[in-house]
């Protein structure tokens, strides 16, 4: 085993080098929820909840953990899901984690928050990359954006939707973290604290760019003409209000300007998930936002029964948040999703390690994924069925004898 397998055996030992090379208040950006950190509880203890209904004997010798999603196949039944930090906890952090995706043949989210171009990201990274949106202030600049990732090649849009307004982040607050990032004495004091990050991250944009990253995949309307031609940097922060009037009417804009997939990230309720469908949308994700946005929010996990009775087989559902498991991925797919998407499992992998942690990150998940479904006793994830695990409320299985 090479060095970083032998110190990373699983997501939490990650996480735990991270913690090691990150100043506080980054890693605590990337580690922590909103408010009273209640909706990050409550995801694991729903995981946890679930309990596996192995199907024994059977042979399982040969096992293949591969889905087909939007046409096309890939090795494993997770992607990368959005996350914005990646290129402040390591230098180019959004290429690393797409070609670690590339490598493990799933797809990667790009968040509208990274600081790498876009067009740089897709040519250098590779493999199948998704772009996430987020509305901000000036609905008509996000239009902007949607066409510059539709020319530079992103199979799908990914549009979240449970946002209207800035998440009650009170840890950043006390922390002092701000975004877009400046130099502040607090910040330098902790960045000297964690001279790994500093030199290691911090440093290389100095060397490199002159500054701190930017938001450069953020288009904001020019003063004088209102065309979004710049992108967000320190002193435009104000820009980064989010925008509380968006609506079903502004998704049925964005399918009529998007003829790739479209996919809608935020759902819980199983209105919301067929007005989804009704509005062209080829996707949805379920999710609370990893609990980052409403506090006492219902777990995904706990909304997918419902919604997969809803609009199951009329769209393709990806669950996530909280997923630290591979267990917690075929879970999600026992439940209905087709898909489960991944987010500070692999933040902490780059946080750590770059490209190689967040590779890590995936091997250890691909091997929990193929050691549970052995123990399951299925050889395709396809397979897998709500019989396959026991919600708390359940009673012990009955059923018919199977010789």
């Amino acid at each position: 085993m090479s060095d970083l397998a032998k110190k990373a055996l699983n997501i939490g030992d990650l996480r735990q080098m991270a913690k090691r090379r990150l100043t506080k208040s980054l890693f605590d950006f990337c580690d922590k929820g909103s408010e009273d950190q209640i909706a990050m509880r409550d995801n694991r203890a729903a995981l946890d909840s679930i309990k596996i209904m192995p199907r024994t004997p059977r042979d399982v010798s040969q096992r293949d953990p591969a889905i087909t999603l939007f046409g096309k196949k890939h090795d494993l039944p997770l992607l990368i899901g959005p996350t914005g930090p990646a290129g402040f906890v390591w230098y180019r952090g959004e290429t690393a984690l797409a070609r670690a995706a590339a490598r493990a043949n799933i797809p990667f989210t790009l968040a509208s928050t990274s600081n790498t171009a876009m067009e740089q990201v897709i040519e250098n990274g590779g493999g199948t990359q998704w772009f996430q949106l987020y509305v901000w202030r000036n609905p008509e600049a996000a239009f902007v954006t949607v066409q510059r990732a539709l020319d530079a090649g992103f199979r799908a849009l990914v549009v979240t939707v449970d946002s209207p307004v800035y998440n009650n982040r009170e840890v950043d607050v006390r922390n002092g973290l701000v975004f877009p990032p400046r130099v502040t004495p607090k910040a330098m004091v902790d960045g000297l604290l964690h001279p790994r990050w500093l030199f290691g991250t911090a440093g290389r944009y100095f060397l490199s760019e002159g500054r701190l990253p930017a938001f450069t995949n953020i288009h904001i309307p020019d003063e004088e003409t209102e065309e979004a031609t710049g992108y967000v940097s320190a002193s435009s922060g104000s820009f980064l209000n989010r925008n509380a009037s968006l609506d079903w009417d502004y998704v049925t804009r964005l399918r009529e300007m998007w003829p790739r997939t479209l996919l809608i990230k935020g759902i819980l309720h199983p209105d919301d998930a067929v007005a989804a469908v009704k509005h062209g949308a080829d996707g949805i994700f379920v999710s609370n936002h990893a609990g980052n946005v409403n506090d006492t929010a219902i777990t995904p996990w706990d909304a997918l029964p419902a919604i997969v009775e809803a609009v199951g087989g009329k769209t393709k559902i990806i669950a996530d948040s909280g997923v630290r498991r591979g267990s917690d991925i075929l879970k999600g797919l026992a439940l209905g999703a087709d898909a489960i998407a991944i987010g500070r499992a692999t933040l902490y992998g780059v946080g750590a390690a770059g490209e190689a942690g967040a590779r890590r990150a995936l091997d250890i998940l691909d091997a929990e994924i193929r050691r549970t479904m052995a123990v399951m006793g299925v050889t395709d994830v396809a397979a897998i069925t709500r019989d396959h695990i026991r919600l708390p409320s359940e009673l012990p299985i009955s059923g018919t004898q199977q010789q």
